[in-house]
């Protein structure tokens, strides 16, 4: 689809402001101190002190922002201008000097010329992406030799099943894409927009084999049967900050991490 990327920024343009105001994000709390990260991205990052860190699809910073709080030196990059500009406001009420820039990652090469100790993603990225040997590229291209990678993403399996879960709704595989209408956001379903986007499914071999052809190596591989966020419908809160689907308690996994490191060689 040639033109998904002026219909998903459009989109995320439409989210932001619905999404500041959301206890989602908890925007007032952000400002004051509170991080976004979660122990699942945390455990994998370890200390960054003084790390270069690109941060991908980084939607309006906040991860970028409390990366920079850690002592990390962070650009982050996202597709929606309106997320960029107000990534770049929060950075400065924040009073930290995270980066950002406003591109389709897949043009990140021709507007930054940099290398990283780490590139990092999270949580709902990669399905916005047509093709993940490119994406797998872009990450190799801006990692230093032995650089890291890590990403916690969504589990696919997850992304099989309709809105409700009543039953299997799309494809494991990323056999075309997915384009839909969707009435408010996740993170505020009463919110009052109508966005049409587009997506693609992406099972986990595509994930793992994209980057193990472009020159990372995997050092950690981890599913997790909970979410930190409750961005599904029929979440339940088994323990602070973990949600669960109620009709498959810990039967199904929510979520999946990968640390990976570059090859020197």
């Amino acid at each position: 689809m040639e033109n998904y990327l002026e219909i998903n920024r459009k989109s995320w343009n439409a989210k932001v402001e619905p999404h500041l105001k959301s206890d989602f994000y908890f925007v007032d709390e952000f400002l004051k101190g509170r991080s976004s990260l979660n122990s699942i991205e945390m455990e994998l990052l370890g200390d960054i002190k003084n790390k270069k860190i690109l941060h991908l699809q980084c939607h309006f910073g906040q991860d970028s922002i409390s990366l920079s709080r850690l002592g990390a030196e962070v650009t982050g990059i996202d597709l929606s201008d309106k997320a960029i500009e107000t990534a770049r406001e929060l950075a400065l009420k924040c009073e930290t000097n995270t980066q950002f820039i406003c591109t389709d990652l897949y043009n990140l090469t021709n507007v930054l010329n940099e290398k990283f100790d780490i590139v990092f993603t999270s949580y709902g990225t990669i399905g916005w992406l047509p093709d993940l040997d490119r994406w797998a590229k872009v990450i190799s291209h801006f990692l230093k030799p032995d650089g890291k990678f890590v990403m916690a993403e969504f589990h696919p399996v997850v992304w099989m099943f309709d809105d409700d879960f009543d039953g299997v709704k799309y494809n494991y595989f990323n056999e075309k894409p997915i384009v839909e209408t969707y009435e408010g956001t996740y993170a505020d379903p009463s919110a009052n927009i109508v966005q049409e986007y587009v997506m693609w499914n992406h099972s986990l071999a595509e994930a793992l084999q994209s980057l193990i052809d472009n020159n990372l190596k995997i050092d950690q591989f981890k599913e997790f049967d909970w979410s930190p966020y409750p961005c599904f419908r029929h979440v339940q809160e088994f323990e602070k900050g973990k949600w669960r689907i109620s009709m498959f308690g810990n039967k199904i996994p929510l979520v999946f991490a990968i640390g990976a490191q570059k090859k020197s060689s």
